[in-house]
């Protein structure tokens, strides 16, 4: 996958296009990503032990990664990910302006 846990990333494509958020999982078997604030669902929870109310919750679900873009570290716009060999590993660069995306 070209985006990994912790990356910004801007979605562009969806219900949710033009937002941005961090990467908080990633499912690289299913090629989907959970991002902060983005695919907002509704989920139903019965009353239990923890929450003896029971209710409504709001929270993120996965989108596909192909709907998501890592934002460029120099200039903060989208950009693809290009790979460059660096000491011997496989490293991720933003292709707009050659830096670094991993850490």
């Amino acid at each position: 996958m070209h985006v990994k846990k912790g990356d910004k990333v801007v979605v562009i494509s969806g219900k949710d296009k033009g937002k941005q958020g961090v990467i908080l999982e990633a499912f690289p078997k299913k090629n989907r990503v959970l991002v902060e604030g983005v695919n907002i669902v509704k989920k139903h929870s019965k009353p239990s032990q923890v929450n003896p109310q029971g209710g409504i919750n709001s929270r993120e679900a996965a989108i596909h990664v192909s709907n998501v873009m890592p934002l460029d570290p120099k200039s903060g716009n989208p950009t693809r990910v290009g790979y460059k060999m660096v000491d011997g590993k496989k490293v991720r660069v933003a292709t707009k302006s050659g830096e670094s995306l991993d850490k």
